[in-house]
């Protein structure tokens, strides 16, 4: 746990705007803005990038992941400036939490990978890299979005404890729990080898 200097008030409004900022649904924005289908209504249905890219276009879904990741980065970087440690390590977790929980969607959005390692790259270079590292390569290997995903979000916690970065294992923990339970579906596809992989030739 990071030491909280900052004051309760300043740590609730951080939470409050980081949520805020987090729930904002690009994917459906981006959807929209480039004419395609709702994301909602295709594939799992939910408004991030993968499913995005099942609506037929790239470009689409790589201005989804990085608008999704910028918020978690944004909400971090912003946070530690103006506000200190504890701050930003809230307002990681709630960015986050706010992607999956969207208030502007009645609390529904995206399983939350892009905004975790957008959260995860603010918190540190280093972690962040390796979150991304163990996601791209589980991902060439397997071609399994899901699997990436879960791999990335449950080391990272382990990751954070060996390169003694202690006042991150709450928030990091906090998020593979929920990317876990975002992800409930996949993990029981993936148990029965139903899970379906990313082809080369995706749209």
């Amino acid at each position: 746990m990071p030491e909280f200097d900052a004051t309760l008030s300043e740590l609730l409004i951080t939470a409050l705007l980081a949520y805020l900022a987090g729930s904002i649904p690009f994917g459906l924005l981006v959807s929209r803005a480039f004419g395609l289908p709702d994301p909602r209504g295709i594939g799992s249905g939910n408004i991030g990038a993968t499913n995005v890219l099942r609506t037929g276009s790239k470009a689409a879904a790589l201005a989804t992941l990085l608008l999704d990741a910028a918020k978690g980065l944004v909400a971090v970087i912003v946070s530690r400036a103006l506000v200190g440690e504890d701050a930003a390590q809230i307002a990681g977790l709630t960015a986050f939490l706010g992607h999956v929980f969207s208030v502007w969607l009645g609390f529904r959005g995206g399983k939350g990978v892009a905004t975790l390692l957008g959260a995860l790259a603010g918190f540190g270079a280093l972690i962040g890299l390796t979150a991304m590292a163990a996601w791209l390569g589980i991902f060439l290997v397997w071609r399994i979005s899901s699997l990436s995903a879960l791999v990335a979000a449950a080391l990272t916690p382990a990751v954070a404890l060996m390169l003694g970065q202690g006042h991150m294992i709450v928030a990091t923990l906090l998020m593979a729990i929920v990317v876990f339970w975002s992800h409930r579906a996949n993990i029981r596809r993936l148990l029965d080898g139903t899970e379906p992989r990313v082809t080369r030739n995706a749209p």
